[in-house]
């Protein structure tokens, strides 16, 4: 905005203006950025007022093996100096351990083909090519090592090729580690399929998306949540096309997701996530003077209090603090405000109302939020920070099978991850 725009605006809009520049920045407690895009409060001491009383103090817990065990004995008494024998009952007064890693080395196989010249009829033999030297010099457990720091430690192909040389010896192209990934990433669409089948049985489905960079463009990654199943798809469309794919016709008896309209419709009901809105108002909590979104926010209180105590209250003490809810809500709702902020939150409350309350239909079966999705994507968001994105769409469709495999694995079974990349690999 120029000085010739700001000379054309009454005094109204100039006081309005200065109102909006004047407004608190948003952070995490009040937006969707994470806590680490928040500004650091200075602080004069780091403990104000001295240093906090101690706690009981606590030790590393010992490890449930060991490979080697040695026993100290006392050799002299220091009273009377006589020598204390080896056949001398005694007591253990404390253990203690002692951590390390061995050397890391590759394991190095030499295939050495050999011929021999027949004695009976003078042909010269050569031996077939072994099986184990088909295709790829590098092994199983390799291609899981090179998968999981891939993956799940946002390694780019530089950091992991550097890692591979300084950690093991071991020198592989960065060409060679993509084949090696490649490889890898396609022994996981069988437990991908099988995830989705079983994504597209549940009952309830938790859906969110993230933005990702593929070959240069703007593309997103999606993750749908169920009680037994997490499933991730990159896709270069943030359109409602990709859930619809992915459920093939099938509609889930509740969909919770935030308000964003590629979301809307894919199941039998809604369930709008209250978390969005609770940082909402409470940033127009914090920016205005209006008392409404101090209403707003004393409202989400209350129906957070009930999706925490819905599985033990009884139907009829549910449905009595649903209907409270949602008198409250309209009355709430029918307040006039001059405030912009409380204006902008009353519609979003009110195109998404019929959607706010239906965890309260399904007692212990629906959250009132979207955090098992904001959890599952926050690895994918780490990573794209990290690498800026993927090079290939082979890459980041790959990786999301991955994700699938492991989350999966993870919430079912609480299975290691790089024990889940291994054996998928390895079968």
């Amino acid at each position: 905005m120029d000085r010739d725009d700001l000379n054309r605006l009454s005094k109204d809009e100039l006081i309005d203006l200065v109102l909006r520049l004047q407004r608190p920045a948003k952070t995490s407690r009040t937006s969707s950025k994470p806590p680490s895009m928040d500004r650091k409060e200075r602080r004069e001491k780091a403990r104000p007022g001295g240093a906090k009383p101690g706690h009981e103090g606590k030790a590393r817990a010992m490890s449930d093996r060991f490979d080697r065990l040695f026993e100290h004995r006392p050799d002299t008494c220091p009273c009377c100096q006589s020598p204390l024998s080896a056949d001398l009952s005694a007591e253990t007064v404390s253990e203690h351990e002692r951590v390390d890693l061995p050397e890391v080395r590759p394991v190095v196989e030499r295939h050495r083909r050999l011929a021999v010249v027949c004695p009976s009829c003078g042909e010269r033999v050569t031996a077939p090519i072994p099986e184990a030297v088909k295709g790829t010099p590098f092994g199983l457990r390799l291609h899981a090592v090179a998968t999981y720091l891939k993956t799940f430690q946002a390694f780019s192909y530089q950091r992991l090729q550097a890692a591979f040389l300084d950690l093991f010896g071991l020198t592989i192209s960065q060409g060679g580690l993509m084949n090696m990934l490649q490889r890898s990433q396609a022994a996981f669409a069988p437990q991908r399929d099988a995830a989705i089948a079983v994504l597209r049985r549940a009952d309830v489905v938790v859906s969110d998306e993230t933005g990702v960079r593929i070959e240069g463009c703007n593309a997103y990654s999606w993750v749908f949540v169920s009680d037994d199943a997490v499933v991730h798809r990159a896709a270069m469309t943030r359109g409602a096309v990709v859930a619809s794919d992915l459920m093939a016709g099938h509609r889930q008896k509740v969909w919770c997701s935030d308000r964003y309209s590629a979301q809307q419709g894919h199941g039998q009901s809604h369930q709008t996530c209250l978390a969005h809105l609770a940082r909402d108002a409470a940033y127009a909590v914090e920016a205005s003077d209006d008392f409404l979104p101090v209403r707003l926010k004393l409202w989400l209180g209350q129906a957070f209090a009930l999706s925490h105590q819905i599985k033990e209250a009884a139907a009829s003490t549910i449905a009595a603090k649903r209907r409270a809810l949602e008198r409250s809500l309209a009355a709430i709702l029918t307040t006039p405000t001059a405030c912009d902020l409380s204006a902008a939150l009353m519609r979003k409350i009110a195109n998404a109302r019929d959607q706010l309350l239906t965890f309260a239909d399904h007692p212990g079966g629906v959250a009132p939020t979207n955090n098992a999705c904001e959890r599952a994507l926050r690895p994918a968001v780490i990573q794209r920070k990290v690498t800026n994105g993927y090079r290939s769409r082979w890459a980041a469709y790959g990786e999301a099978d991955v994700r699938t495999v492991v989350d999966t694995a993870k919430l079912t079974a609480k299975a290691n991850p790089f024990a889940t990349i291994l054996s998928t690999v390895s079968a």
